[in-house]
């Protein structure tokens, strides 16, 4: 029975049907006398009663064995029933599945009552199931002199009357109904319950949406008086600078000092009205939903070139110097950008107003996951960990000495994290009070119809690449090239590659490519009169070609393009696009 201390209870042999009952009433008894309570007695009669069974319907009979195990924190009631396996099973008696369906009906209903099961062989080709069941730990233990007066009530015991454990049966069958009774009512009084709950829920949720959709109107009107009242604030306030700027400028005569200063005040608040208007009517427009993305391709170190010159005359101080990082090798990006260069210049000009003394530095870099990561850090006042959430809500501003100095809208940093989360992007911040800040901005570096699902695709399979088909572009752009390479994702000696018209066509006449990507705008010969010469030469005029282009064509371009056989924009670019594209081009060609 294991490493435990087995104290034997009792042995009887089980060879008729007699046998079984007296088995029954025995099991009975000794759970009862060691501390079981009414459903484990039941459950441990029912065991020792089915394997009794088995042993006197095999024939040969068997022994059951009672035990008492001490080893563990509880006790535990251990049964051992030695049978003989029925002939299919002698060779290997464990295997129950040789001992018919009634035996493993029987097997199963054994283990199930109990807490441990398992079946050795015997030496002499039996079959041994070992059961046990633990005593609850609450249980009071049973002690050497409880073993002895349990042993001596077992012996008194009269011998098996079938009748008296039919009258039992009978009884735990009563039992178990009326159990079974108080769990259905008990079971209906919940689902009532149950009910309730689910109406409260239910009335709950249509509150919920009530309070949903008045909020939703709220919103829209709020957006609407912002938009409604910016546009109205635009006309005197642009009047306002530009009747300033003429009076600065001596148009109209000279001014004395104090009237110069005077007007510059005016021209000046003006100036921030104006910024104020603005940054109304975008906050406006992103929560109206109203912001269209034109996704461009560009390089980084453009996009920095131009906003080193924008954020240049912000400089008003020799001791805060503005550095930008190098991007020779990053990637282009396919974006808005017109959208991410408002959110850095949102984000550098906080980073110069807050710092007096040190550095504003403006990185890029890319990401394992294609990402572009920019970063915006300073050497200024800081910002308190509890104020990182604060600062991006609308009209929020952290109090201090530079804040008061700076007056500003409070609408900066909310409306770039609304333009970042429109790119498809996040932005976060990483700052405590006296060491300074840096902002991340986190974009894909392909933002365009299908851009962010599509980029992180395989490589192009299928056809092209499994039969080594070979693809040339032609483009005078080196930016869109290594654009469509990047999408293609195909090895380098699949592709082919030329920079005007003329080379292009040399070419496609000299390798027979597969398939051609045909910019229009090129010098020398324009890609019309590429396609054109193709289609008339025999030797490529059956190559499928694609059209590359940024022009926005009109009926006489398309005209002219008739014997190509797709057109892609560039502004448009993606992975998902192009390789509809090249399917199209190929089922035509074919066709």
């Amino acid at each position: 029975m294991g490493d435990e201390v087995s104290r034997p209870l009792l042995t009887m042999h089980a060879e008729r049907d007699r046998d079984v009952v007296q088995a029954r009433q025995r099991a009975r008894r000794i759970a009862a006398l060691v501390g079981f309570d009414t459903q484990d007695q039941t459950r441990i009669t029912t065991a020792v009663s089915e394997l009794a069974r088995l042993a006197t319907v095999f024939g040969k009979g068997g022994i059951i064995d009672f035990e008492l195990e001490d080893g563990g924190d509880c006790q535990q009631l251990g049964v051992r029933v030695a049978l003989q396996p029925p002939a299919a099973a002698v060779s290997d008696p464990t295997d129950t599945s040789r001992w018919g369906a009634d035996a493993d009906v029987s097997i199963v209903a054994a283990r199930r009552m109990m807490d441990g099961f398992q079946i050795e062989a015997g030496a002499d080709g039996s079959a041994i199931v070992i059961l046990s069941k633990i005593l609850p730990c609450k249980v009071e233990r049973v002690t050497a002199g409880r073993l002895a007066a349990i042993a001596r009530a077992l012996a008194s015991d009269a011998t098996a009357d079938p009748y008296q454990e039919i009258q039992e049966q009978n009884r735990e069958l009563l039992a178990s109904m009326e159990e079974l009774r108080q769990r259905q009512e008990e079971l209906t009084r919940l689902n009532d319950e149950l009910a309730d709950t689910n109406r409260g829920v239910v009335a709950l949720y249509a509150e919920l949406d009530e309070r949903a959709e008045q909020l939703r109107r709220a919103d829209e009107t709020k957006s609407r008086f912002l938009s409604n009242v910016s546009h109205e604030f635009r006309t005197p306030v642009n009047s306002i600078r530009a009747l300033g700027r003429l009076l600065l400028d001596r148009t109209d005569g000279e001014l004395t000092s104090e009237q110069e200063r005077q007007v510059s005040y005016i021209v000046q608040a003006a100036g921030q009205l104006g910024q104020f208007v603005d940054d109304l009517l975008d906050v406006a427009k992103v929560e109206a939903g109203k912001v269209e993305l034109r996704p461009e391709l560009f390089s980084i170190a453009d996009l920095f070139g131009a906003l080193r010159g924008m954020m240049k005359p912000l400089l008003v101080s020799e001791s805060v110097s503005l550095v930008f990082g190098e991007t020779d090798t990053l990637p282009p990006m396919l974006t808005d950008r017109g959208k991410l260069s408002q959110i850095l210049r949102n984000l550098v000009s906080n980073a110069l107003k807050f710092t007096e003394r040190g550095s504003v530095t403006v990185a890029a870099a890319a990401s394992d996951d294609s990402d572009i990561v920019f970063s915006v850090s300073d050497t200024g006042i800081g910002i308190a960990p509890e104020d990182h959430e604060r600062i991006f809500d609308e009209f929020v501003q952290v109090a201090g000495a530079l804040q008061a100095r700076f007056k500003g809208t409070g609408l900066g940093l909310p409306l770039s994290r609304r333009l970042v989360e429109l790119l498809d992007g996040t932005l976060t911040v990483e700052s405590a009070r006296g060491r300074g800040s840096t902002f991340r901005v986190i974009l894909p570096r392909i933002n365009a119809p299908g851009g962010r699902e599509t980029r992180r695709e395989p490589a192009l399979s299928g056809p092209l690449q499994q039969r080594g088909k070979r693809i040339l572009i032609i483009d005078d752009d080196e930016i869109e090239r290594y654009a469509l390479r990047q999408m293609l994702g195909m090895p380098a000696e699949q592709l082919t590659e030329a920079t005007a018209g003329r080379e292009g066509l040399l070419a496609a006449r000299q390798s027979l490519p597969d398939l051609i990507f045909l910019d229009l705008a090129m010098p020398g010969l324009e890609g019309f009169d590429v396609l054109a010469a193709l289609r008339a030469d025999p030797g490529t005029r059956d190559i499928p070609v694609i059209i590359f282009t940024s022009r926005e064509l009109d009926a006489d371009d398309r005209r002219r393009l008739i014997t190509a056989d797709a057109i892609v924009f560039k502004n448009t670019l993606s992975r998902e696009i192009i390789l509809q594209a090249m399917a199209q081009a190929l089922k035509r060609a074919e066709a």
